[in-house]
């Protein structure tokens, strides 16, 4: 994977090719495009007309949708990621429909470069900057103990972890803190390339479920249910993870980005069972270090309920 840091950059990593633009209204081409799809995230037919690489600017929903079209129409993928999400690292993607509800998912992009550049994080509202972050500290966290990991890929997980860890509360408190910001998109860079090397566990099982149900945003629900995997966990998590307290840290920052349980994003208990017996089942799930049963699942979203 090609790693750049700042939008000028683009240039060169586009190489003369005719770029197709994806992003959302509010962001403006960063170099000369041959057409654009704003109408994002999407779950509709895509054509790209004749360009010969595909660029991304935004969040884990827009990078989405075009590793989608990547997958389809085998261009090469650049991402320019505007969140903390780390999408731009995995080859695999999810299908959301209009009320952001999920509709499936495949794999298969060719990714090819990733631009990274703090600029575009620092009007981030407090809500996606918290929730996005989140979901790349649960990258760094899994990544240590997931079935299947690449133990080469344990320092960048801690590395990103300690970081995240460090930089969130400022960012919060100044959102623009620049020096913070690139901070925690560094760290998050790094939670992302440990996510593609290593993979996800029982934390992101839970909070895909119950997003793709209900329409929540990934960030949000990662924040929510990573404490609760990490104690469920606790016997796989190293010592050396956020000073041997991970879970609790990781509860506070949650908690410190406004987020706290299920219930207050509207999750019915009624729907906990059935919640439980589809994450039990899912890939992250079936990759956790502790077998987890419906049961096992169940007790944990009722612990965050």
């Amino acid at each position: 994977m090609i790693v750049r840091w700042g939008v000028d950059a683009l240039p060169e990593v586009l190489e003369g090719r005719a770029a197709f633009l994806m992003a959302t209204a509010r962001w403006e081409a960063p170099v000369d495009v041959t057409g654009r799809w704003s109408e994002l995230p999407t779950d509709a037919p895509i054509d790209p007309g004749n360009a010969e690489v595909l660029l991304a600017v935004g969040g884990g929903s827009t990078i989405d949708t075009a590793k989608r079209v990547s997958a389809e129409t085998s261009l090469p993928l650049v991402s320019v990621p505007t969140t903390y999400s780390g999408a731009e690292w995995t080859t695999y993607y999810g299908i959301r429909d209009a009320s952001r509800r999920m509709r499936g998912g495949g794999g298969g992009s060719r990714n090819e470069a990733i631009v990274y550049d703090v600029e575009l994080t620092r009007e981030l509202p407090r809500d996606v900057t918290g929730g996005t972050a989140m979901n790349a500290l649960a990258h760094c966290c899994e990544a240590l103990y997931v079935h299947g990991r690449d133990p080469d890929a344990d320092p960048l997980a801690l590395e990103g972890a300690a970081e995240i860890s460090a930089a969130l509360p400022q960012v919060l408190d100044e959102p623009g803190d620049r020096a913070a910001r690139e901070a925690l998109l560094r760290g998050a860079a790094k939670g992302g390339e440990a996510l593609a090397r290593s993979g996800l566990a029982l934390g992101h099982a839970m909070a895909q479920g119950i997003g793709g149900r209900y329409g929540l945003p990934h960030g949000v629900l990662n924040a929510i249910c990573l404490p609760s995997a990490l104690r469920f966990n606790d016997d796989f998590v190293p010592a050396a993870l956020l000073a041997g307290r991970a879970a609790e840290r990781a509860e506070e920052l949650a908690r410190r980005a406004g987020f706290t349980t299920l219930r207050a994003l509207g999750v019915p208990e009624a729907d906990l069972p059935e919640l439980a017996t589809a994450i039990a089942r899912r890939p992250g799930a079936l990759a956790n270090p502790r077998p987890a049963s419906d049961a096992d699942v169940l007790e944990l979203l009722r612990t965050i309920l």
